[in-house]
Parts: structure tokens; C-alpha cells; sequence
């Protein structure tokens, strides 16, 4: 209801007022319009051409370098060709009606990719506690932010999810394949890929497979679509260095700090995410420890990866399960540092709820011009959320992996 009643009215409002073009928005219209271009016309998607069209219907008219007030983001075709083969069987229909549908798929594997974590994790919970962490989870603001923009990070989150219960559950050879298609975002599942080869190599002879399934997978991808434009690896690569510049797009840290000191803690948070991992790496896939180290992962490439936006918190997921799962053991294990952050978690993730429902509520009395006053308030914990999870995930596993065991005889 905030989102409808409050940030929406307040993004028409500022966008009518200072002139912002405002078409579809949605995230997925530029890979569509790619793709339908692409196997409806042959025209390559990555060109300046069929950006303007994209820009046409993302902002109801190409952007305009004279006007200061247009965005800055030019929504160009950046992903991996593959993208079009998702979407093939949708670029015959009329956008309307795929931007529709595609919402309710968002809706259905997002509520999956929770089950499929608390599969990886072990939890077996109450129909009623699954139920409660469903509607947790689809209703907290990123993952809102998400479904409005029809933003494929869910899907990739959701399929990065079923490849790891699949992997977990003894499935590497499907596991493997749905980590290939997960990479339309290669950005986003480096670091769990990574993750994963590092813990191949603990009991390579038993894990190999997954990593073949997922070579194979990328080849057949890759190669096809070479076959659809060739030479395409280099069109995206030069996409990609294009956005870099004209989103100004950073990792989470950086936007946070000053420099170079987001900079730094980025370089710390990697290491000692490293060091926990080559401590872990030969653990079965079902331990704790296997556990809390994807976990870390996922949490930490939300801190790295070189995009500060909310709908990558979806990636925190799985470290808040494991963290609502643990709460007492972390609790009653941590030192000061680690319960004082456990706090902090509770309260970031508590806090946009409680305002949302306040500002819903205020919405049927007061005017659009108070509510415009606070309409960001939600907003406030949300960047600082990944940083108290990362920290939170790094110290107790840092503090179960490295502490020494209690000598015989103490108490």
C-alpha cells in the first residue's frame, strides 16, 4: 500500500514537475525489445538504432542529451545475447501482455526461490513459519521495487536458489545447468561461482559434475547464440563498459563511503569472505559450514557487484534465513560485536516496515505535499542492510571457523 499510495504518487509528481519522461519503465522491456528485434527483424539489439526504440517506449521518447532534467541511464540492450532465447516465445505478443504475465512469474518463482533456500538450508519449518517468511519476503520494499520494474534479478536469484537445493539434495548435473542459465547477470553470480569451484576442488573426483554440466551449458548457449549474431561477445562486452559510464554504476560501499575507504572495505570484506571459504572448502555440501559460507557469498556480492540498487537485496535472502534460523545459537555463541549487529539487522529490516504501514496509514489524512516531506523515509536502513547482514554473516562463521576449541578441563 506505501508503494502504491506514497513513492509511486511522489515519482509521477516529481517526474511531472521537473518534465522526467515517464513510459512502461519496466526493466524488461529493453531485453524484449532486443529480442524481438533481433528474431522478428535481424537487427542487432546492442546497436544506437534499437536503443532509441527502447528508449522510445521505456521513456515514452528517445532521451534527449540537451534536457538536464532526462535520466542519465540510456536502458540499452547490456546483457548476454542469450537473453532472447528466454523471451523468444513472447516476441510476438503485445508487450502489455507479457509485461503482465511476466509479473506474476516473478511473483510465483520468487516465492519459490524461498523454499528452495530453506531446502539448502536444512530448515524444515511450520507451514505456518513458511507461510510468514512468503509474505516477508514478497513484501519487503526491494523486492517490490523488483516486481514493478519486472527486474530479472529475480529470476536469477530464483534459479541460482534451485540450483543450490538441487546441488544440496544430490542433483549437480541440473544444478549446473540452471547456474549457466542464471548467468544472463554474470555480474551477480561470479562470486557464488567462484564459491563453488573452490569447493570442487575439496573433493573434486565427487563435485566435478556440476561443473560440467555448467560448462556445457554455457557452451551451447554461448554458441548458439554466436550462430544468431556473430561476434557478439565483444558488442556486449562494449555495452557493458557503456553502461559503466552512463548509469555511473558502482558497488554499494562506494556509494555509501568516501573514498577510498568504501574501496577498502570492499577489499576486506573479499578477503576474509576468502579466507572463511579456504578454510570450509572440503565440507559436504548438507554441513553448516557449506551453509554459512554460500550465505556470506551471496551477501558479500551484494556489496561488491557494481550496481548500487535495492532490487539486489533479493541475494540477502538466504543469509537472513540462515540468520533467523541461528538467531539464539548466534546469540548465545557471539561476543558484544556480533549481538550488537544482530540488533542492528533486526532493526534495519524492521524499520521500513513499521514506516510503510505509517505513512500508508497517514496517506487518507494528510495532503501529497506533507507526505512528500517523508515519502523517502522507508527508504532510510535499506542501503545500510547489506553491510549489517555481510558483517554479521563474516563475524560468526569468522568467530565458529577460527576460535580456538575450549582446552580439556575448562569450564
Amino acid at each position: 500500500m506505501y508503494a502504491d499510495r506514497v513513492l509511486i504518487r511522489h515519482q509521477v509528481s516529481d517526474s511531472a514537475l521537473r518534465g522526467i519522461p515517464r513510459g512502461n519503465l519496466s526493466d524488461l522491456y529493453p531485453r524484449w525489445m532486443g529480442a524481438r528485434d533481433l528474431l522478428l527483424h535481424g537487427r542487432d539489439p546492442y546497436s544506437p538504432e534499437v536503443t532509441r526504440e527502447i528508449q522510445t517506449g521505456y521513456y515514452g521518447r528517445p532521451l534527449d542529451s540537451s534536457r538536464p532534467a532526462d535520466p542519465i541511464d540510456q536502458q540499452a540492450f547490456a546483457y548476454p545475447l542469450y537473453v532472447v532465447f528466454y523471451l523468444a516465445p513472447t516476441v510476438q505478443l503485445r508487450f502489455g501482455i507479457v509485461q503482465r504475465a511476466f509479473f506474476w512469474i516473478l511473483v510465483s518463482i520468487t516465492a519459490a526461490s524461498v523454499l528452495f533456500w530453506l531446502r539448502m538450508l536444512g530448515w524444515r519449518a511450520a507451514p505456518c513459519l513458511q507461510a510468514a517468511m512468503l509474505a516477508l519476503s514478497l513484501g519487503n520494499l526491494p523486492v517490490l521495487q523488483a516486481l514493478k520494474l519486472q527486474q530479472l534479478t529475480l529470476l536469477v536469484a530464483a534459479l541460482c536458489a534451485a540450483a543450490m537445493a538441487l546441488l544440496v539434495a544430490g542433483h549437480p548435473l541440473t544444478a549446473g545447468i540452471l547456474l549457466a542459465l542464471a548467468t544472463i547477470k554474470p555480474q551477480l553470480v561470479a562470486p557464488l561461482l567462484l564459491w563453488l569451484g573452490l569447493w570442487s576442488l575439496g573433493d573434486l573426483r565427487q563435485r566435478y559434475r556440476w561443473a560440467v554440466s555448467f560448462l556445457a551449458g554455457m557452451a551451447i548457449l554461448c554458441t548458439g547464440s554466436e550462430w544468431l549474431l556473430p561476434h557478439w561477445i565483444g558488442r556486449f562486452h562494449e555495452a557493458v563498459l557503456a553502461y559503466q559510464q552512463y548509469a555511473q554504476a558502482i558497488p554499494t560501499l562506494e556509494a555509501l563511503l568516501p573514498s577510498p575507504w568504501g574501496r577498502l572495505v570492499e577489499v576486506l570484506f573479499a578477503a576474509m569472505t576468502a579466507a572463511l571459504c579456504l578454510k570450509g572448502f572440503r565440507q559436504p555440501q548438507n554441513t553448516r559450514e557449506f551453509q554459512a559460507c554460500t550465505c556470506l557469498v551471496l551477501s558479500v556480492s551484494v556489496l561488491v557487484v557494481p550496481k548500487f540498487a535495492l532490487y539486489n537485496h533479493v541475494l540477502l535472502i538466504p543469509a537472513l534465513l540462515f540468520i533467523a534460523r541461528d538467531r539464539a545459537k548466534i546469540w548465545e555463541e557471539g561476543g558484544f560485536v556480533v549481538r550488537s549487529i544482530l540488533i542492528a539487522v533486526a532493526a534495519l529490516l524492521t524499520w521500513p516496515w513499521f514506516s510503510s504501514v505509517v505513512l500508508a496509514g497517514l496517506s487518507y489524512i494528510l495532503r501529497q505535499q506533507s507526505l512528500e516531506l517523508v515519502w523517502a523515509s522507508p527508504l532510510w536502513t535499506l542501503p545500510q542492510l547489506p553491510s549489517a547482514v555481510a558483517a554479521l554473516m563474516l563475524l560468526y562463521t569468522y568467530q565458529r571457523t577460527f576460535a580456538a576449541p575450549p582446552k580439556p578441563g575448562s569450564s
